[in-house]
């Protein structure tokens, strides 16, 4: 078991040999508009998932990894030369799912944006239905219980005979 920061510079180099190949020697009319995000690499250094994103449509994402896996050998052999290691791990490609998270994101943010303006704008003229604050508070006094006909409750501290149980 390799150590973390064997395991990150692994990662670091198999992402810079990966990048370089697909922008000079891999010559796949399929392959688009393509970056690589991210490389993680098992404990073990046996795996590598490489994560990739491609700028365009979907038809061209399918491309991209159509021609992904056909390179796969030749970016695997070279990213074996580049690490020098034992044993080349097997590489994966992944497409990465951050850049569509992080736009659903942003448009239910600017959904949410335009919600609050919509709503400002409603309350701007608007009064409070009762008091500004219909909360009691520890510092007031505390009100009487009033019954139906403003006379204290039946029951209430300030009720006649209510003492008298006590």
């Amino acid at each position: 078991m390799a150590d973390s920061a064997r395991a990150r510079k692994v990662a670091d180099r198999i992402h810079e040999t990966v990048a370089r190949l697909l922008q000079g020697r891999v010559k796949d009319p399929r392959l688009g508009f393509i970056t690589i995000t991210d490389v993680r690499v098992t404990g073990d250094l046996q795996q590598a998932t490489v994560f990739y994103t491609v700028y365009g449509s979907d038809e061209e994402r399918k491309d991209t990894a159509a021609a992904l896996r056909s390179a796969n050998g030749l970016i695997r052999s070279e990213v074996g030369r580049a690490l020098g290691i034992r044993l080349t791990p097997t590489i994966a490609f992944q497409l990465d799912a951050l850049p569509t998270t992080a736009k659903s994101i942003e448009d239910a943010l600017a959904q949410a944006r335009v919600d609050d303006e919509r709503i400002a704008r409603a309350a701007e003229g608007a009064s409070y239905a009762g008091d500004a604050d219909p909360y009691r508070h520890d510092d007031e006094e505390p009100a009487e219980d009033l019954g139906p006909d403003h006379e204290p409750a039946p029951g209430s501290a300030g009720a006649p005979g209510a003492a008298a149980e006590r």
